[in-house]
């Protein structure tokens, strides 16, 4: 006999007292069976005990069972509670309404033993989706803390870097070390950055806004991509409120430096790899009504993923490509609280735009 402890819990609500015992009798061998004769008691119960299952009667007096599964469903610690309603045969019609309102399955009256396969069909998808759910936690948390560790040894790579001597180095020599230098600063933000977006989806990023100069961003990330731009033989043009910037010019923009980085450097990759061969590419600032970085270049996105361009693991034609670029930058535009768009056509090529209101 197992004790009490490692068992699974089952309510069963009912009014009547024979249904009660019929079900605790069925099912007290193999759980640990709670129950409660009204809808009251049964959200004590079930706010107290957290039961892995719950046997609801629909037709009681005062509160029905539609209305005790409404409330248990709108309580954040009872929500994921699976409830089966017991019903009588003449109640068949009601199975949508009950299915509305969040139960997974129905038992019809009078009541045989054939209910206790019903629960353990019920408790083992149950036990199946938390063992899901506990292992996609595990390989995020692995995932985290590999990260996390890679952190040390890069970081060492870029101190090492800063010890070079360079004045006896050549040119070469010492553009090879600074290129050194630069992919590890773009690796420790990357992995920055994949710390920070699974802050941004569980609300506990903490955004701290100072001004950020978009133009000097931008000239460190065409940097970076000068390999590939030279590759495709595609030009860029940074526009300041339509004039070719100069020398000296700002776009100050309250935000964070790194998650300007990231996004600017992910839409300018995506534009670069999007773009035709010896075409422009057009970043556009403007501070006029409001702020507004507009990245675009002449390539179409592919019709099918237009409509959901900035979901999750959405892409298309890249070998490699993970689907999470698109994804983090609407996450990091709307962390800064900003607003990201995109309008894309075969004709006049693909433009994202990022829009802050009430930042002038």
């Amino acid at each position: 006999m197992f004790s009490n402890k490692k068992r699974s819990k089952i309510l069963i609500v009912d009014d009547m007292p024979e249904n009660l015992t019929l079900l605790q009798s069925l099912l007290e061998n193999f759980y640990q069976v709670f129950a409660a004769s009204n809808g009251v008691i049964a959200l004590k119960i079930a706010k107290n005990q957290i039961p892995d299952l719950i046997l609801l009667d629909i037709m009681m007096p005062e509160m029905d069972g539609y209305e005790v599964c409404r409330r248990l469903k709108a309580d954040d610690s009872t929500k994921e509670i699976p409830i089966i309603f017991i019903t009588a045969k003449s109640e068949i019609k009601s199975e949508i309404k009950g299915f509305e309102v969040g139960c997974v399955d129905y038992i019809t009256k009078p009541i045989s033993p054939s209910v206790l396969a019903r629960v353990r069909a019920h408790m083992a998808l149950k036990l199946e989706n938390e063992l899901l759910k506990e292992n996609m936690r595990l390989r995020e948390d692995m995932e985290r803390i590999s990260r996390h560790d890679l952190k040390s040894p890069l970081t060492a790579i870029i101190s090492s870097s800063k010890l070079f001597d360079k004045s006896n180095l050549t040119e070469k020599q010492k553009k090879q070390i600074n290129r050194i230098n630069n992919a590890g600063y773009i690796m420790l933000n990357m992995i920055n950055h994949s710390l920070d977006l699974y802050k941004m989806e569980t609300g506990i990023y903490h955004y701290t806004p100072v001004p950020v100069d978009i133009i000097s961003i931008l000239d460190d990330i065409v940097s970076a991509f000068d390999k590939e731009l030279k590759l495709k033989e595609i030009r860029h043009e940074i526009l300041l409120n339509n004039n070719v910037i100069i020398q000296g010019d700002q776009f100050e923009v309250p935000g964070e430096y790194f998650l300007f980085y990231s996004l600017l450097s992910n839409l300018i990759k995506n534009a670069i790899e999007s773009s035709p061969q010896n075409e422009k590419i057009h970043i556009r600032l403007s501070n006029n009504n409001h702020i507004r970085i507009a990245i675009h270049n002449q390539g179409a996105i592919h019709e099918s993923i237009r409509e959901n361009f900035f979901e999750k693991y959405v892409t298309f034609g890249k070998k490699y490509g993970t689907g999470l670029g698109t994804y983090s930058s609407k996450l990091i535009t709307e962390t800064m609280g900003g607003e990201i768009s995109m309008i894309s056509s075969e004709e006049s090529g693909t433009t994202i735009a990022i829009t802050f209101i009430n930042m002038v």
